[in-house]
């Protein structure tokens, strides 16, 4: 539970209205011992990039966690600075990006190149620290910004919940853009994240997905390496060093690409998604509603 805590405070803990995390969704159990091949494999082929965004696109949840918010970003920053001009404090945030980074979504079947993942180059660079004394590090601008901790407010999924500010410029923005949805927005981001969490759990149980695993099993096998699954074989390989020179990294690789695993996975993982969004109507129907709302509002603040 802490770890998926952490990852949900990852995807939404920035603000309302952006867009999570890069953090890999993975479920496996036992031992993380990284296994040994007796003999290194072949090199492992070069997956098709394009092939891979398109599966990536694929699971239904996911995708509405990583729709992109920029714009709404953009407008919460200018609302809140205006807020904490009139309160007489300077507020200079990182501008959010123009474009989507690369590579955000998850990745929760393991490795899918040995090459590192492509980070997003930043738009801006980083603000300084502010100076030891200044306004900025007083418990009055924090107060100002983030509001008072005594009546921060709760949004609860159906295991979940994260707390926002309840008052102060951050609440104010937010509430500017959301109204009263603003706290609906918050749960049903915990929702749709409990859901692809729930989702990777239970697509384990797929009769499809489980056909694909034994034909990546039987292939590692050929290759001297005896390991359950490809989120193991991850789990064992801790540095970007490791995952580069690895033999068997290099083996999941190439038998995920000669038994079509990753093909198979996304699509049964978009199949159960899709299944959870069916189930749970109202989350899918109020995100698009709320991010409607969202929308005409920071266009209003950003002047059209």
């Amino acid at each position: 539970m802490p770890g998926t805590l952490a990852k949900l405070v990852r995807a939404i803990a920035a603000g309302v209205v952006l867009a999570g995390c890069a953090a890999c969704s993975s479920t496996g159990t036992g031992s993380t011992a990284g296994p040994t091949p007796a003999t290194a494999p072949a090199p492992a082929p070069a997956p098709a990039p394009a092939e891979l965004t398109a599966l990536h696109r694929l699971p239904p949840v996911t995708g509405l966690l990583f729709t992109p918010q920029l714009r709404a970003a953009e407008a919460q920053q200018k609302i809140t600075i205006a807020c904490m001009a009139e309160r007489g404090y300077r507020y200079a945030p990182v501008p959010p990006p123009r474009t989507p980074g690369a590579d955000e979504r998850p990745q929760p079947f393991g490795f899918e190149s040995t090459a590192p993942r492509r980070a997003a180059a930043p738009s801006v660079s980083p603000e300084a620290p502010p100076e030891p004394g200044s306004p900025e590090t007083t418990a009055a601008y924090a107060r100002a910004l983030f509001g008072d901790e005594a009546k921060r407010v709760t949004a609860k999924g159906a295991r979940l919940g994260v707390s926002r500010p309840g008052n102060g410029c951050m609440a104010e923005a937010e509430t500017r853009l959301l109204g009263d949805g603003r706290m609906r927005w918050l749960q049903v981001r915990i929702l749709l994240f409990e859901g692809q969490e729930q989702a990777r759990e239970d697509v384990e149980k797929d009769p499809a997905f489980r056909t694909a695993t034994t034909r990546w099993r039987e292939c590692m096998d050929r290759a001297k390496v005896k390991v359950e699954d490809p989120v193991r074989v991850q789990m064992s390989l801790r540095s970007e060093a490791e995952r580069r020179t690895s033999p068997v990294a290099a083996a999941d690789v190439r038998c995920k690409a000669e038994t079509g695993y990753l093909a198979t996975a996304y699509r049964r993982l978009a199949a159960v998604q899709q299944r959870w969004l069916d189930e749970h109507p109202d989350v899918g129907r109020d995100f698009e509603r709320l991010s409607a709302r969202q929308g005409r509002a920071a266009d209003e603040a950003l002047g059209g």
